[in-house]
């Protein structure tokens, strides 16, 4: 379920807050495929199931900017900004990948607004989103996204 803001004070109010977890997302080898196709990125880590079985991970695993792709789901089933005439992706900060993400995993992610700059006429929202495998001991992916609520 969504927390909702009504205001950049409703925001402020949970500034440090973490919100979650999310519903979760399974990662299944199709996902895998697709995104390598739409990339370009076909690592026999990712996309050759039997030569995965005999390597680091004993599986195929998940592309990093997978899981990071994944993060617009898991904000938009973790917060709303219901105010303000625009939402817009700044960009990103701070991206790790801690830990893989095994195909059939099932992901739920947390977010904490950890900053928010004024400007006339906008704010920068700062949102610091990890996302885990389920039972893992470390995330998946740890990142900072930006984005800019215009007046």
């Amino acid at each position: 379920m969504s927390h909702v803001f009504a205001t950049l004070d409703d925001v402020r109010a949970a500034l440090g807050t973490e919100i979650g977890p999310s519903a979760p997302i399974v990662v299944e080898q199709e996902r895998i495929n697709q995104f390598a196709d739409a990339t370009g990125d076909h690592q026999w880590i990712h996309v050759d199931p039997e030569r995965a079985a005999s390597g680091p991970y004993g599986t195929t695993i998940a592309h990093g900017y997978l899981t990071l792709s994944l993060l617009p789901s898991f904000g938009s089933d973790l917060v709303s900004f219901d105010f303000g005439s625009a939402r817009i992706n700044y960009g990103a900060n701070k991206v790790r990948f801690p830990a893989p993400v095994p195909v059939g995993s099932s992901l739920t992610a947390t977010v904490t607004i950890v900053d928010i700059a004024e400007k006339p006429g906008s704010a920068t929202v700062t949102a610091r989103y990890t996302v885990t495998v389920d039972g893992a001991a470390k995330p998946s992916c740890i990142a900072e996204t930006l984005v800019v609520i215009t007046d």
